[in-house]
């Protein structure tokens, strides 16, 4: 009897890092002001119930890949890699017009990236820390070498704009990392679940309209998003004290601010600096870290090796979260 062959392994490196990031958001401007002349609200209103001023809306022809390739060319221009070196494509999102076909292999190959690995990945807003802890593993078990993470949405595509507890908080936008291998660790393990029996918390209301029971995610996201973030930290072996900046997903500025305020009783410092994105940038689901980040940075906010502690959390309902060290 032969021996049966043995399978062969790849093997990465031990560790990740950001290398880069981009991010995109269309050029019109919509005010609570102007919101208020096509449904009934005002700008009090909408501060006082999500902490939004304004958000962008893309045009009907500017697209979900024409976003995500914008967020993804900027984020290898700030890498200072050429597309031909990247390898894999992942692109978060929940609002493509079909699921046929994928954002992903349109995008690599609108930016030049010839054959990578290309696939979308549906974790609603949790989608780009999703798709951050992905592209770690990918490159530390040798299937990737660098993987371009593109979380992008167009939600205005999806929601009623006479649905003023919903059109009130939804935007569009896309923002990216480039992730790639390190001689020390860039990124943590991501501390990742769901919550399935919570699915009809946010769904498509008549299978075209983006429907979320505000109340109830507002409870469930300030009482359980907290402990995935500690849990976070300490899979990366960090204390809340360690971290310098937080980027909860930009929901609503009052779970924002309901998560750092349980994580500085916990230890977390008072100077961490908080993301507050979603006040000029609306709600852009799996887009809005990546824009957080990239938007912090220009900023100065958030600095090269501050240690940042995001956590997404959305529809599934879904949620992940991991350390990093800014690029």
């Amino acid at each position: 009897m032969t021996d049966r062959p043995t399978l062969r392994l790849k093997q990465g490196p031990s560790a990740t890092r950001i290398l880069g990031v981009g991010s995109t958001q269309p050029d019109r401007v919509v005010t609570n002001d102007d919101l208020s002349k096509i449904m009934d609200t005002n700008d009090q209103w909408i501060r006082d119930r999500v902490g939004i001023i304004e958000r962008r809306f893309a045009d009907k022809d500017e697209l979900l890949v024409d976003m995500a390739v914008k967020a993804g060319t900027r984020a290898l221009e700030d890498a200072g890699v050429d597309p031909s070196d990247v390898d894999t494509v992942i692109v978060p999102n929940c609002t493509m017009p079909g699921q046929i076909p994928n954002a992903a292999a349109q995008v690599a190959d609108r930016i030049g990236i010839k054959a990578p690995g290309a696939f979308d990945l549906n974790a609603a807003c949790a989608g780009f820390c999703y798709g951050l802890g992905v592209a770690s593993d990918l490159i530390r078990a040798g299937s990737s070498n660098k993987v371009l993470v593109i979380g992008a949405e167009k939600l205005t595509d999806w929601v009623d704009p006479t649905d003023r507890a919903n059109a009130i908080i939804f935007a569009d936008g896309a923002g990216a990392a480039l992730v790639g291998g390190s001689d020390t660790p860039g990124i943590g393990p991501v501390a990742w679940g769901s919550a399935g029996d919570l699915v009809e918390s946010i769904y498509l209301r008549d299978g075209q309209w983006i429907f979320q029971e505000g109340q109830s995610v507002f409870r469930w996201a300030t009482t359980q998003i907290a402990p995935i973030a500690v849990r976070a930290l300490e899979l990366a072996g960090l204390q809340p004290s360690d971290v310098d900046v937080l980027i909860p997903h930009q929901a609503n500025l009052r779970i924002v601010d309901a998560i750092a305020k349980k994580l500085r009783k916990l230890g977390a410092r008072e100077e961490m600096v908080v993301a507050d994105d979603i006040t000029y940038s609306g709600n852009t689901s799996s887009a809005s870290i990546p824009l957080a980040l990239d938007h912090m940075r220009k900023a100065g906010t958030a600095k090269s090796g501050d240690v940042v502690l995001a956590v997404g959390f959305g529809a599934g309902l879904s949620y992940a979260g991991q350390a990093f060290i800014c690029p």
